[in-house]
């Protein structure tokens, strides 16, 4: 006696449909299904995250050797300048 019975729970869904909008509550469900599915796989996805942090630091590596070789080239063009 003291549950919802499905009645409750129809009204309830009718008076939010009125004033949200369909559109409104069909974006909302989108938006919450996506961010549902990037958790799990975010969660999911243990070891190619231990991966990727390789892959980060070795572009980290080429990135610096790139900035040192500008640097050097800009020197270079410094001294031809002078």
């Amino acid at each position: 006696m003291g549950g919802i019975s499905i009645w409750q729970l129809l009204i309830i869904a009718l008076i939010i449909v009125l004033l949200f909008g369909t559109k409104k509550l069909r974006s909302l469900g989108g938006d919450l299904g996506s961010a549902v599915k990037g958790f799990k796989k975010a969660i999911s996805d243990d070891e190619p995250a231990a991966k990727k942090e390789a892959d980060a630091d070795f572009e980290q590596k080429k990135l610096a050797d790139e900035q040192q070789g500008e640097q050097a080239q800009k020197s270079q063009k410094d001294k031809e300048q002078v």
